[in-house]
């Protein structure tokens, strides 16, 4: 008799280690499907812990990460509770917890044997490092997105500057040419007035080729006191002649004696150009971009506001990630406003976003007023 009670007990034991086995083995089943949310995972995984207890039939689980509960069906908490710390990096970041719904004998710990104990902490582990992989992997692909988006930026740059060179030289030769006509004794007046006309429009080429060298970044960057009314008045030179063409009203509103910012104004600048282009964008059948500056006590701000099409809240969530678009192919790259949210962020600002279907889209942009030692700083580097 006490043989065959210690064959049974040995059996037992077998069985519920097998039991173990399958629920850490299940586990790696479920963490390699490919493309599996970590909702489904961590679902999943609930849903194998109740039958490597000793008791399934009156076993319920439960899994807390980050604030988010996955448990099994027709879950109930009670006295008889079993649970590990989900660490993840050293932080822990939530449980996993047995329970029962009825009493049991007194084990190792509680109702509990302690090899359940050495399954649970085993459970926890597990999760932790798919947690942890998943947002390594999640990492990794962000970090990869971020040099796609610096390598395309240097390379429209480069385009940007290469295109202004090869249009320096004709246009001065434009400029010189048609000067020299006009100091020619005997020109006829309309001839005159005709050359004047391409002297004119060869100065504002020009000018629209320096402001794109500023826009490319080939003037060295250097921080410094920046008045914010001339840096976005400069920024508009290019959109004055395009919203005339689509019967777009542009209004300017600056406030007069604005506090400095310590800023780049290339950078600046870049912001600008970015919110104005996408507004002037969605307003294809005409309407109204206006600009405004103002001030309070400790920020300068830049308004600009459209009255478009619009965006819907989902939208909104995602306009500053890069390579995000609404636009048409071929229209947009989508990295306009998460470089314009970058350029923000690194100056010490703060953009906020407001925007309604079919009524419009304000972006407001909040810059620190220069302070001496912030001038002082920037000024050393």
């Amino acid at each position: 008799m006490t043989g065959d009670r210690l064959s049974r007990s040995a059996e037992a034991a077998l069985r519920e280690r097998v039991k173990e086995l399958s629920c850490l083995y299940g586990i790696a089943q479920i963490a390699a499907r490919p493309g599996i949310s970590v909702d489904d995972i961590l679902q999943g995984i609930v849903n194998l812990l109740p039958p490597a207890w000793q008791c399934p039939e009156i076993t319920a689980a439960r899994i807390v990460l980050d604030g988010h509960a996955y448990s099994t069906a027709g879950f109930a908490e009670s006295r008889w509770r079993q649970a590990a710390d989900i660490a993840v990096a050293g932080v822990s970041r939530g449980t996993v917890e047995v329970f029962y719904f009825e009493e049991k004998a007194e084990c190792d710990e509680g109702p509990f044997l302690k090899e359940e104990r050495h399954l649970i902490n085993g459970v926890a582990g597990q999760v932790a490092l798919i947690i942890e992989r998943i947002e390594t992997e999640e990492d990794k692909s962000r970090l990869r997105d971020q040099l796609i988006h610096a390598d395309r930026l240097a390379t429209i740059g480069l385009l940007a500057a290469g295109v202004a060179h090869e249009l320096n030289e004709p246009l001065t030769n434009i400029l010189g040419f048609s000067q020299l006509v006009r100091k020619c004794p005997g020109t006829p007046e309309q001839a005159l007035k005709d050359t004047e006309k391409i002297e004119r429009a060869s100065l504002h080429a020009r000018e629209i080729i320096r402001k794109l060298l500023t826009f490319a970044r080939q003037v060295p960057s250097k921080k410094k006191p920046v008045d914010l009314n001339r840096v976005v008045d400069e920024g508009l030179f290019f959109f004055d002649a395009r919203c005339q063409k689509n019967g777009i009203k542009l209004v300017r509103s600056f406030a007069p004696g604005l506090p400095e910012i310590v800023a780049d104004s290339g950078q600046l600048g870049q912001v600008l150009v970015n919110l104005a282009a996408n507004a002037v964008h969605e307003m294809p059948a005409g309407g109204t971009l206006s600009v405004e500056t103002c001030a309070d006590a400790t920020h300068v701000l830049v308004v600009v506001e459209d009255t478009g099409r619009g965006m819907n809240e989902e939208t909104i969530e995602k306009i500053f990630t890069p390579f995000y678009t609404t636009k048409d192919v071929g229209q947009g790259t989508g990295l306009g406003l998460s470089v314009v949210h970058g350029i923000v962020a690194e100056h010490g600002g703060e953009i906020k976003v407001d925007s309604k279907i079919g009524v419009g889209t304000r972006f407001e942009i909040r810059f620190p007023i220069a302070t001496q030692s912030r001038v002082m700083e920037n000024g050393q580097q």
